[in-house]
């Protein structure tokens, strides 16, 4: 369905006001911009892992959701919801239930990065269809700002606290759309807010009516944690993207695609000096620091960019194509994988199928099957896309 803004600005909220959530909190934009993706005919289950978004918007026996809505427990909202949506499966098959539903799941980082994943990797592993949506501030916000895995390097927090011999966080975030889509789900996403939240209808749209599980990753930013005016978020958000700490792409069916790069990218300080988190960076002496946060921004835009080059539309086979072919090759033949190590089949013998990456002298095709006979090695070229870890 085309972007029309007008016309979503119409649709009524499934996230209604009145709620307590902060001012300036991102929680919020991002589930009721979500929810606004769904076409006005269809129902929606909601389920919601212990956070902020929950306490606030889901005080019994008050609630702030127009749809249905389960609380459930910190670890456990996609497991729960694969529970949900395997029940409507059988009985949509079964004839008892007509009405069209659609399952969405809203997570923080901690309860997706970290407390969560396990029931996240299992739910997108098993294909339930529904969409996970993690809004990413940083941090354990509902418990007092302690660090988790999404928590950038050297942000302040309570469990991680600036002073005289700690810059913060020592260690780098989770690239978490990154494993997510090496789990080859049909749909993975990375937004935020930005200008007229197009972007980000757009891809919850698509993860929403794209059949089969699909993830979105949606910074949202939070005043008390990252200690900036309630009125910035647009603007920290807007930085975010042009410095490319936060860059827009998504994963359809393992391709990956950069939806926005900067015309000049910037600084990544235009970034870090919006928020009370990062003060301690910009002490006399700390100019190093920055220096070192910008050369991992920098790498993983170029890692990104690689991915999106390797896997752009015109090197994509589709899945009703993969028919396998076959090419003999002497035995004992070496494999040079010039993305991993040699592959010796007489030196190094492996299980009756062996599974190794490999790239031709052209375009990569995927990983090759290696079955091993007494006379010759078989090769079998799956054609498929390279996974993420093989590029």
């Amino acid at each position: 369905m085309a972007f029309v803004y007008k016309e979503l600005m119409g649709r009524n909220d499934r996230l209604s006001s009145g709620h307590r959530m902060c001012a300036g909190c991102g929680a919020p934009i991002a589930v009721r911009s979500i929810l606004r993706a769904l076409h006005p005919e269809d129902e929606a289950v909601v389920c919601s892992a212990t956070s902020c978004l929950e306490v606030s918007t889901f005080m019994y026996p008050y609630t702030a959701w127009k749809d249905s809505f389960i609380h459930t427990a910190f670890g456990n909202a996609a497991a729960t919801l694969s529970g949900v949506e395997s029940a409507y499966s059988a009985l949509k098959r079964q004839g008892k239930i007509s009405a069209n539903y659609k399952f969405i799941a809203f997570g923080g980082d901690g309860g997706t990065y970290d407390i969560g994943f396990q029931s996240l990797s299992g739910a997108m592993e098993r294909g339930h269809d529904l969409v996970y949506v993690c809004y990413d501030n940083g941090a354990y916000m509902n418990t007092g700002n302690q660090r988790s895995s999404a928590t950038p390097m050297y942000a302040d927090t309570t469990t991680t606290p600036s002073g005289e011999l700690s810059l913060g966080k020592p260690q780098y975030r989770k690239d978490l759309c990154a494993i997510m889509a090496a789990h080859h789900i049909p749909y993975v996403a990375q937004t935020t807010f930005i200008k007229n939240l197009r972007d980000l209808h757009e891809k919850a749209e698509k993860a929403i009516y794209t059949k089969g599980p699909a993830f979105l990753n949606v910074m949202a930013p939070c005043p008390r944690g990252w200690k900036y005016p309630s009125e910035d978020i647009m603007e920290i958000c807007r930085l975010a993207v042009e410095t490319c700490y936060w860059p827009l792409y998504e994963v359809t069916d393992s391709e990956w695609k950069l939806n926005y790069e900067p015309k000049q990218k910037l600084p990544i300080e235009e970034f870090l000096k919006t928020q009370g988190r990062f003060r301690h960076l910009f002490k006399k002496g700390n100019e190093w620091v920055i220096e070192l946060y910008q050369k991992e921004v920098d790498k993983r835009w170029e890692q990104l960019k690689n991915l999106c080059k390797y896997t752009r539309p015109g090197l994509t086979i589709q899945r009703q194509d993969c028919r396998p072919f076959m090419k003999r090759v002497p035995a004992g033949t070496l494999f040079v994988d010039s993305l991993t190590r040699p592959v010796d089949l007489q030196s190094k013998p492996r299980n009756d199928q062996s599974t190794f990456p490999f790239r031709s002298g052209y375009e990569s095709m995927g990983p090759i099957q290696l079955i091993k006979t007494e006379n010759t090695a078989t090769q079998t070229m799956e054609k498929r896309q390279l996974m993420p870890t093989e590029l």
